[in-house]
């Protein structure tokens, strides 16, 4: 396995808890928004394989403000590592998904299918990643399978910065009434990677412990 980002200590600290639980990681640093980058990481992966069987596009940046109040480098930003990030992959990893019949990943978001108060960039980057999983699983079926995972509020390392109160009151929108792990959204990836999900390609499986589909109104 190959972990990709572009914080090297954190990096190696995953690649390092990986290897010494029995698995394999080797962290590889990558700005998944630079194209000069992914070459550089091709080299690397081709020479260990000709082929790639999973491919997990899950980088993440977000700034917080309404349209008006955006900087203009922080949409570009949000885009770039969100969106673009996950066509420079493909572009760069085309021909080696096709060798093995390769899984795609993505992480989308719920914020693909709701307004939440000052996310134009990340709502238009996750949306535009989810009809860019359906686009992606039509041109390179049958040999490639893509496929989607759309996380709700799961308490990852992003949600440090977030109020006590703000955190309960995403836990109660949630119909399990709390927030989700990031080892549960890391199980639906397993299974979509898997030949488990041999007859899966194109979806968009939200992970998001209800959130979604309850809403009290007023």
């Amino acid at each position: 396995m190959l972990l990709v980002d572009i914080d090297e200590p954190l990096g190696r600290e995953v690649a390092a808890t990986i290897t010494a639980r029995g698995g394999q990681a080797e962290f590889v640093h990558c700005d998944v928004a630079r194209a000069t980058d992914w070459a550089r990481l091709r080299e690397r992966v081709l020479a260990i394989s000709p082929a790639v069987h999973v491919l997990h596009s899950n980088a993440y940046f977000e700034a917080v403000a309404p349209a008006a109040d955006l900087e203009e480098e922080d949409w570009d930003r949000q885009l770039a590592v969100c969106l673009k990030a996950t066509y420079l992959a493909i572009k760069t990893f085309a021909a080696a998904l096709q060798r093995e019949g390769a899984s795609v990943i993505i992480t989308s978001s719920v914020h693909a299918l709701f307004g939440l108060p000052g996310h134009p960039a990340y709502a238009a980057a996750k949306g535009g990643l989810s009809a860019l999983t359906r686009q992606l699983a039509v041109d390179y079926a049958p040999a490639v399978r893509v496929n989607a995972v759309v996380p709700g509020p799961i308490a990852t390392g992003a949600w440090d910065r977030i109020s006590h109160e703000e955190r309960e009151r995403s836990a109660a929108a949630t119909v399990l009434g709390r927030l989700g792990r990031p080892e549960e959204v890391a199980a639906v990836v397993a299974f979509l990677a898997s030949s488990e999900s041999s007859y899966v390609t194109g979806a968009n499986l939200v992970v998001d412990g209800g959130w979604s589909i309850s809403k009290e109104s007023s």
